[in-house]
């Protein structure tokens, strides 16, 4: 099994106190390196004469490896660890995000706009035309970030209240690249008709709603009949935003390749929400081979009629040879692998049987179908969804552009030629002479790619009939 890299998502700070002579810090850092530990900044807290305090941030490849590192610093002489703090869960305390007035509230003038009495006149306003809600709310620039937790990450149904760090991150994104306000909302509850009907109703202060983390196949049908029921969009971003950055980084890594998507052979491991939205979206930019792989084995007609209905269309629109067996076989010759399932379900030996040339997309969080260092003697193009090595595979780089543009144009939904748009916007942010197998998606923190894919969205938006705001 190859050695797996430390991590800043399993670092910690180590507040030691050691005697105040040479030769203490460079024990504790040998003990570090020794366990293939990787230590980060040192800074000193407090020193005399007799002793040192210091804070020592060291990266770990899990928790285990944590654990194992502090364990071996306690036994060093004359060493005391007084507090050991995780950095992941500190920047979670008390929450990520807060909402800020953009008006001060420092004068009785101020307060009589803002609030009563000045505030009547508004709302008379809207009531004699609903349509200035827009222009005169927030909803204009606000999106509602909606789960229920029965889908999180790579860990599964853990429920609402665990499910919150994650929608809050999502709203930072979003804050972040897009300047858009998003709330995060967890519903206690699983039931599709409960959901919609919570979305419905909240509906009113928002200009768009992002699904997410809602297992399938209710999340096919809750987005389609929200989509039916409200006027502003819905965008499920395990689906779609997953979509559109898997086309860009196909897009981009078959220019190195020099192949076109019409001739690969592509294998899905996952027929859940984003791995039934990567099979559409790739159909539609013209692949033709492709096969999908649930727990079973490759999904085909032979599987007929213990499928559910988004497996069903799946067994009728993919795996053009109606191949049946498994995920390992599926893989033979296979020219790209999309992992979008879950841990170490991938070995180097199954990587090994593709063809050559191959690229590997596995994508599951926080732990992928395989290591990129496993992958590596026989993959020529590796992505992940972790930020921490190359190529990484995020959302990111496509939902804040595409709602920017939504909202920018008014959109009453986010459709396919939109979403098109997004994945070549995204992938033309990487010019010919930076296209690498390193590099075949854009860095997250270039905010030109935002940019570029929100005016492909407007524009799309208001190509295909969607937009309502005159531009």
């Amino acid at each position: 099994m190859a050695q797996i890299s430390p991590t800043v998502s399993h670092s910690f700070t180590m507040r030691v106190q050691l005697p105040n002579k040479p030769g203490m810090l460079a024990c504790i850092l040998n003990t570090i390196a020794a366990l293939k530990g990787d230590p980060g900044a040192i800074d000193v807290v407090s020193a005399t004469r007799q002793v040192k305090v210091r804070d020592i941030t060291v990266a770990a490849h899990d928790d285990a490896h944590a654990q194992v590192m502090i364990a071996a610093v306690r036994k060093i002489k004359g060493i005391q660890i007084l507090h050991v703090s995780d950095r992941v869960f500190l920047m979670h305390l008390g929450g990520k995000i807060h909402i800020q007035n953009k008006v001060p509230l420092t004068t009785r003038d101020a307060l009589s706009m803002a609030y009563t009495p000045g505030v009547a006149r508004v709302c008379e306003a809207i009531a004699s035309d609903k349509s200035k809600v827009n222009t005169l709310t927030i909803k204009h620039n606000s999106v509602a970030v909606v789960s229920d937790g029965s889908a999180v990450l790579g860990l599964g149904n853990i429920g609402p209240e665990a499910a919150m760090p994650v929608m809050e991150g999502k709203a930072m994104l979003f804050k972040e690249f897009a300047d858009i306000d998003a709330y995060p909302i967890c519903l206690q509850t699983q039931d599709p008709d409960e959901i919609v009907s919570a979305v419905r109703w909240i509906s009113t202060g928002f200009g768009g709603i992002n699904l997410e983390d809602i297992s399938a196949p209710r999340c096919f049908d809750i987005e389609a009949r929200l989509k039916r029921e409200l006027d502003i969009p819905v965008f499920h971003d395990d689906q779609h935003g997953t979509a559109v950055v898997v086309l860009a980084a196909t897009l981009n890594a078959l220019k190195i390749l020099k192949k076109k998507l019409q001739a690969i052979k592509i294998v899905i491991a996952g027929a859940g929400a984003a791995g039934v939205a990567c099979t559409k979206i790739l159909q539609a930019a013209g692949a033709r081979n492709i096969v999908v792989c649930d727990r079973t084995g490759m999904i085909s007609k032979k599987r007929f009629p213990k499928l559910d209905s988004s497996k069903t269309w799946l067994a009728e629109n993919t795996n053009p040879g109606n191949l049946a067996g498994s995920l390992n076989e599926a893989l033979h010759d296979a020219n790209l692998f999309i992992g979008v399932s879950g841990p170490g379900i991938v070995s180097g030996r199954d990587i090994k049987r593709m063809a050559k040339d191959a690229i590997v997309f596995a994508l599951a969080n926080p732990t992928p179908e395989i290591m990129p260092e496993e992958a590596e003697p026989y993959a020529r193009i590796i992505a992940t969804g972790r930020s921490d090595y190359a190529n990484q595979i995020n959302n990111v780089l496509a939902f804040p552009g595409i709602f920017r543009g939504a909202l920018d144009a008014r959109a009453c939904d986010i459709n396919e030629p939109m979403k098109l748009a997004a994945a070549n916007a995204i992938a033309e942010s990487i010019s010919s002479d930076e296209l690498s197998e390193e590099y075949i998606v854009p860095s997250i923190f270039n905010k030109q790619v935002t940019r570029r894919v929100a005016a492909a969205v407007e524009a799309a938006a208001h190509d295909s009939g969607v937009g309502r705001r005159k531009h």
